[in-house]
């Protein structure tokens, strides 16, 4: 078997800021078994930080929607095209898409071809909608790492391997959090009820969810005696337009705070949120949520009509679950009225909260594991197999 010693190359591809995390996560793991590896490709600047040599920003990727997707074609193919000639000119010894499957899927493909070795990270949610994608999946990728336990099962006959590693974020965040220090630790100075507002990392998101999130938040601040609302910004973009945005709402007691939204989670009293990484986070961090999921009306109705929609729920808490632990306010239902019907609630009935804070505490145990650490062992390992290198 060759030396591990010689120098080694993987690239990766993340899409969006929960995949960024991710992708970090996974370069430190990978670099703690194996240092000397390179690491090449897209992502933000959490990849960066962890070593990443940027080709192009994940932002190039961040589109939300079936109509957005295919109004941002011409680019992401130009883009695609980019990325596989670069790929095959370096030729790395694997090439990981890390979720942002509409784009990496079609990477992976072409990698494949070519005789690049290729994992996808993050399996896509056909569990939940569009389930024909594992035909695609199994065309396109030699190996799949599942964030949640029960994803694996489903490439069982389609000659996938799979693998169960959990999520880093299950790791990261500890079992129990404090409000307090938190609050201490954002210089909130708060003596009422605090609201986490989380419209989503990307500027899509953040047009459709945040003035029905401020429109509550007037609301409750008029109602509710010493509320205080929060809202993290991912980037310094999401905080101008979401600035802008609250000058429309005066009368919300409601500020902006910068990349901090696990802080601003564990500061808060209830999280309103869009479904996503955020619904997790909020999940792990063991605080009642409200979560708010939104498309364009042409990709709502393309959803709809096509019934691609195939999980009973759309939060990863009530699909870890299998029942409705918290309310999922989607498309129509989104509005001031609605949500802050839903945040008094949870502000009302504490009992309510203790009896989901348990179920919460039970679903993070069964996700904590070391999940950085098991999906590097698992890209390692499919190294050694597809280039006979031998790892220590």
């Amino acid at each position: 078997m060759a030396s591990s010693a010689r120098n080694l190359t993987i690239t990766l591809v993340a899409g969006e800021a929960s995949g960024d995390l991710l992708g970090a996560a996974l370069i430190r793991a990978i670099r703690e078994q194996e240092p000397g590896i390179r690491f090449t490709g897209i992502g933000g600047p959490m990849m960066k930080a962890a070593g990443l040599e940027v080709w192009w920003d994940l932002a190039e990727l961040s589109v939300m929607g079936l109509y957005e997707i295919v109004s941002h074609l011409p680019r992401l193919f130009r883009l695609r095209r980019r990325l596989v000639e670069r790929v095959l000119e370096l030729r790395p010894d694997v090439f990981i898409g890390i979720d942002a499957p509409d784009f990496n899927l079609g990477v992976e493909k072409r990698l494949r071809h070519r005789s690049i070795p290729v994992i996808h990270y993050v399996s896509p949610t056909i569990w939940a909608w569009r389930a024909g994608r594992i035909g695609t999946i199994a065309r396109s990728t030699e190996r799949v790492l599942c964030l949640f336990p029960f994803e694996p099962r489903y490439y069982d006959q389609h000659d996938v391997e799979a693998d169960y590693t959990g999520h880093p974020l299950a790791d990261r965040i500890p079992m129990h959090s404090n409000s307090e220090v938190a609050r201490v630790s954002l210089a909130l100075d708060v003596s009422g009820p605090l609201v986490a507002l989380l419209p989503g990392s990307r500027a899509s998101e953040v047009e459709k969810l945040t003035s029905a999130m401020l429109e509550a938040a007037s609301e409750l601040s008029e109602t509710q005696p010493g509320i205080t609302f929060v809202i993290p910004a991912a980037t310094d973009s999401i905080r101008n337009l979401l600035e802008s945005k609250l000058q429309q709402y005066p009368q919300a007691n409601c500020q902006v705070i910068g990349c901090r939204s696990i802080e601003v989670m564990t500061a808060a009293d209830v999280v309103v949120c869009a479904s996503g990484t955020a619904a997790l986070e909020a999940m792990l961090v063991n605080r009642p949520m409200v979560v708010c999921y939104r498309l364009s009306n042409a990709s709502y109705l393309i959803m709809k009509q096509f019934k691609l929609l195939k999980s009973r729920y759309i939060s990863l808490p009530n699909i870890l679950a299998g029942e409705a632990l918290v309310p999922e306010l989607i498309q129509h239902q989104v509005s001031g009225q609605r949500i802050a019907a839903e945040v008094k609630h949870w502000l009302d009935h504490s009992g309510h909260c203790g009896e989901l804070k348990s179920q919460f505490t039970r679903i993070h145990q069964q996700l904590k594991t070391d999940a950085a650490a098991t999906a590097a062992t698992a890209v390692l390992g499919h190294i050694s197999n597809a280039h006979e290198i031998e790892f220590k």
